[in-house]
């Protein structure tokens, strides 16, 4: 059955959360009331000044190929929204619009991560990370990190285990699974370790915009020729839409878009034209709202795990997640997330998705869901707490 394939797609991990989602909405269908905090995606719909775009760019004829790079319209909507946004200034040859930030992460990695070659990445983190870096003979370099630095790569943590296979260091702020948030000023300080040690610089920037308190800077303000990934799934929610962008030095967007053409052909046009309705102000004016919203829900959710005796030792500063401690539970938290999807229907993500540092502790709730919804499943998880 096996026979011929590549020991890479062997290696390669599911995504568990994956599996969880495809398990979850099983029992919904057979007719159970699963409450969904295992997907990174919000819940809110489309915003409907993008659902216009898309339905003008439809009657106009707008589904031809595109250049690889985007519609140049889109990429000068992007430039501008950093000069409006953060105050910098970039070029629409900077840009280079993908198939979702996971089609930028793949270029970025194609034209930096040679084979045999190391990215360092903070553990826990995004799970898929590591999976783009062996598609492409690399490999990702796990450094553990907890509350200490704020599960964030430092620049002490980057020298101590930077070794001479090292290309380059991938940072993500606000980070997937813990919410934490690099400060500007570590930024700067990280960029240039990295450029003293001779390697690349890649930001994962895909929940700026979702920051509770206040508004993350980006690296690009310190550490201009950082690459950074972005995407239209998580602040302009658009998931389906399947649309990212990443900025860095013209050259180097050359590059990429060569090879985008390769892999690509283009982004999904529906999607560039309805994204440019992204960044007008009665658009954003939503998401600002949205915003609000998760963060009403991070303060509940994280008020109402603490009281059922969850580890949370730092207040997440962005995306829409909580990774929580669940030792005082079980020491098998993939084994309970399951338990707790079929017997209590709550269905919430393990640490094994995220890394190699005590997975077997966390569980990653995330507040993509109503209020009314995260009361529910808090409910149900203090139900089964007092089972026993």
């Amino acid at each position: 059955m096996n026979r011929g394939w590549t020991e890479r797609a062997r290696e390669i991990d599911s995504f568990k959360v994956m599996d969880l989602l495809k398990r979850a909405a099983e029992l919904d269908a057979a007719g159970h009331d699963v409450v969904h905090m295992e997907a990174g995606e919000p819940d809110f719909p489309t915003a409907e000044p993008i659902l216009a775009a898309a339905q003008k760019a439809l009657a106009a004829g707008q589904t031809r190929y595109t250049p690889a790079g985007g519609i140049p319209q889109l990429r000068e909507a992007i430039a501008a929204f950093y000069q409006q946004r953060y105050g910098v200034s970039i070029t629409p040859q900077q840009v280079l619009v993908t198939a979702g930030a996971s089609g930028a992460l793949l270029l970025a990695f194609a034209l930096l991560a040679a084979p045999g070659s190391r990215f360092l990445l903070a553990d826990p983190g995004y799970p898929c990370n590591r999976q783009f870096l062996r598609l492409l003979e690399a490999r990702g370099q796990l450094v553990p990190v907890g509350p200490e630095t704020n599960y964030q790569l430092t620049p002490e943590l980057i020298e101590q285990h930077w070794q001479a296979d090292t290309a380059g260091v991938l940072l993500a702020s606000p980070s997937n699974p813990t919410g934490s948030v690099v400060p500007v000023g570590q930024l700067a300080d990280i960029a240039a370790t990295v450029d003293r040690l001779g390697g690349a610089l890649i930001v994962d920037e895909i929940y700026h915009g979702l920051t509770y308190g206040f508004d993350a800077e980006t690296v690009l303000s310190v550490a201009p020729n950082a690459v950074v990934l972005n995407s239209f799934s998580k602040y302009f929610g658009m998931t389906g839409w399947r649309l990212g962008w990443l900025v860095a030095e013209e050259a180097a967007v050359a590059e990429m878009e060569k090879m985008a053409q390769n892999l690509f052909i283009s982004p999904a046009t529906l999607s560039q034209y309805a994204a440019l309705a992204a960044f007008e102000p009665q658009t954003l004016q939503i998401f600002e709202q949205r915003r609000a919203a998760f963060a009403e829900r991070r303060d509940r959710l994280v008020s109402g795990l603490r009281e059922l005796g969850f580890g949370i030792p730092l207040m997440p500063e962005g995306a829409f997640y909580v990774y929580a401690d669940a030792s005082h539970l079980t020491d098998d938290s993939y084994a309970y997330c399951w338990s707790l999807l079929e017997e209590d229907h709550v269905a919430v993500t393990p640490g094994a998705d995220f890394g190699c540092n005590h997975p077997e502790r966390y569980i990653r709730f995330s507040y993509t869901t109503g209020l009314d919804r995260i009361e529910l499943a808090l409910a149900r998880l203090k139900q089964r707490i007092s089972r026993g």
